[in-house]
């Protein structure tokens, strides 16, 4: 028989469970009869039982949603990563309703067949302009908001804000032109999805445990010679062999090129000596990584150990103050002013030394800099999983290090995803010995 989760309570969050209901084996991801591990059929129930909630106490009546991660969120279907800029998956979710979702038509049946979660008419076979590749004349859009306009008026929320998470132009003024009152519901979205399941956190350790895997294969292979390309594909080779459902990005950056940071990989070759760090972005079951990690090739300079030392010192003192209760501006204060390192401005620096939320998003809540957070700062929950950035550049401007780790919030502090080691600068690739010590007169 179908669960109607709209009929169901909010589920409780991962501050409520994590101790009443562990999951067992964290980072076996194979179902088996003899003990739970990640419910999906629960992580499923509880995300849709979230927004039902949150609807029920706000002011809209329903949202229309056409983000693929606000897609998955509320009705738990993926079609890849094909889809991601296409904008044509729509899902109308009304308060006290099952989601009702317009995909491509195949998508649609491959629904109504294997997603029984949500009776068959959930999923309904829809059109949209493809980014406008049917003219506006066509009337697609029309079509489209006349049909949703009629479901809503139908049920009674016609009257009521709706609220929308992005859109095009077009769609959004045929959507005006039912009459319809639209705010926005991608903030909406956000706040909904900021605190984590005890479900969503297993699937967010078991993706960085992933790139833990991937690191080491990384230390193994890096060395002099090798090209910053080679390390792209052998990361993306790992990856997919392992699970992963996408892998969205390998940034790959090495010698001089860490400073600034360019955020994309090239076949530059490396050579002894050089600084390299890498992010390994990737999702597991949806559930994604933001995972920095800075390595040198053969021997480290002074200054290279210098700038990985202070980087490290900002994320301690970033780690420390993460607790329920504590805000972002407790957080971001350790982080270092953008004119200590060669910027004039936060919004020049931006992005070198911060936090943003993880989940099936990259950039969920809560974000965290220095740009915003004194002067506008939020309050830390348990259950929240965010990536914290550092960065500090050599004073040459010839290398720079980069770490990054992943945690949750506890009732106790915060753990961390991220295991690959980041303690300190660790040396990968051919270490080079003399047989004689410096100075010395043996033969």
């Amino acid at each position: 028989m179908t669960t109607n989760y709209a009929t169901k309570q909010q589920a409780p969050n991962y501050a409520a469970n994590q101790q009443a209901t562990p999951i067992a084996s964290p980072g076996a991801s194979m179902g088996v009869d003899w003990e739970r591990r990640v419910d999906f059929d629960r992580l499923r129930r509880d995300r849709f039982a979230k927004v039902q909630a949150a609807l029920r106490e706000s002011h809209l009546g329903a949202l229309i949603l056409f983000d693929m991660n606000n897609v998955r969120y509320t009705t738990a279907t993926h079609i890849g990563n094909w889809a991601r800029d296409k904008l044509f998956r729509c899902v109308l979710v009304m308060r006290d309703h099952d989601p009702i979702l317009w995909d491509i038509g195949s998508a649609a049946r491959t629904h109504q067949r294997h997603a029984d979660w949500f009776d068959a008419a959930s999923w309904q076979a829809g059109l949209s302009s493809w980014r406008g590749s049917i003219p506006v004349e066509v009337g697609i859009e029309r079509g489209n908001a006349a049909r949703i306009a009629g479901i809503l008026r139908d049920n009674g929320l016609a009257g009521e804000p709706i609220g929308v998470d992005v859109v095009e132009l077009p769609v959004l003024r045929a959507l005006e032109a039912e009459g319809l009152h639209i705010e926005d519901g991608h903030g909406f979205m956000q706040e909904v999805r900021q605190i984590k399941t005890f479900d969503e956190v297993a699937l967010l350790d078991h993706s960085a445990a992933l790139v833990d895997g991937a690191y080491e294969e990384l230390y193994r292979a890096l060395r002099p010679g090798i090209r910053e390309n080679d390390i792209v594909a052998l990361v993306n080779s790992y990856l997919y062999a392992h699970g992963s459902e996408e892998v969205e990005a390998v940034n790959s950056i090495s010698g001089e090129r860490c400073s600034p940071h360019p955020h994309v990989f090239s076949d530059r070759l490396i050579r002894p000596g050089d600084t390299a760090y890498f992010d390994i972005i990737h999702s597991f079951n949806g559930y994604r990584t933001c995972y920095y990690r800075t390595l040198n090739v053969g021997g480290a300079s002074r200054a290279q150990r210098e700038a990985y030392r202070r980087a490290r010192e900002f994320m301690d003192g970033a780690i420390s103050e993460i607790r329920p209760g504590a805000t972002s501006a407790d957080v971001v204060r350790h982080f270092p002013a953008a004119q200590e390192f060669g910027y004039e401005t936060e919004e020049e620096a931006f992005g070198l030394q911060y936090c943003h939320g993880l989940g099936l998003s990259n950039w969920e809540r809560p974000l965290m800099s220095r740009l915003h957070s004194f002067e506008h700062p939020i309050t830390l929950h348990e259950g929240m999983v965010f990536a914290i950035e550092t960065y500090w550049p050599t004073p040459d401007g010839s290398a720079a290090a980069r770490i990054e780790e992943e945690v949750v919030v506890t009732a106790n502090g915060c753990e961390l995803l991220t295991r690959f080691p980041a303690d300190q600068l660790y040396v990968a690739g051919t270490r080079y010995w003399t047989g004689l010590e410096f100075g010395t007169n043996e033969s």
